[in-house]
């Protein structure tokens, strides 16, 4: 077997999702090789180790779900609010869509390296489109007065962390729409100078 095969290496992507996705909070390389039907030696194969895996699973959902298509149109704003509004209803229409990786990882952290480090890497990539937004209101000369960039960056990430989202919509009740809308206002509120 080699260990370039894009077919062994989906699978064993693929099941490490569902694992995750599933409430597997204590997802096994063993466990992996089980649900995707081959052998652990073949997991380790491909994934040297398990922080490698978590990683790439990351990653590969993102390539499956397509986030940059989902990224492209705050990417292509013509102003800074408007990047802002479209970044915000990107992220916060795909929290969704990953809670229950994300979930799993979050739960792990304390415990487990690789997991940490697989969660880290997703907020560092949601931190770095929080700064995008938040230079594209500088650019505007949009930004509230008060505000750095920096301060202003870590803001919106903290307002965008999926502990909020699930806090609000899985704790609190919030729906969907209300969530977007709310998170929308108050980055607004919370960036923007009053031009």
């Amino acid at each position: 077997m080699s260990s370039d095969n894009p077919t062994t290496r989906t699978r064993i992507l693929d099941a490490t999702w569902t694992l995750l996705e599933t409430g597997g909070s204590k997802v096994r390389m063993s466990d992996i090789a089980k649900a995707a039907g081959i052998s652990r030696q073949a997991v380790y194969l491909h994934f040297p180790s398990r922080a490698e895996l978590l990683v790439a699973t990351t990653r590969h959902i993102d390539a499956a779900k397509d986030i940059d298509a989902r990224l492209a149109g705050s990417r292509s704003a013509t102003s800074g609010p408007e990047r802002l509004a479209r970044f915000i209803d990107a992220w916060g229409t795909y929290i969704p869509e990953i809670h229950g990786v994300g979930r799993a990882l979050m739960a792990m952290q304390d415990s487990d390296e690789e997991a940490r480090k697989a969660w880290a890497g997703r907020m560092e990539a949601l931190r770095q489109g929080c700064a995008a937004a938040v230079a594209a209101i500088v650019a505007d000369g949009a930004l509230r007065p008060e505000l750095t960039e920096s301060r202003a960056t870590d803001t919106l990430w903290m307002l965008l962390s999926a502990r909020n989202w699930e806090q609000l919509t899985q704790e609190a009740g919030w729906s969907q729409a209300d969530y977007l809308a709310a998170m929308q206002d108050i980055a607004r509120r919370s960036l923007i100078a009053d031009i």
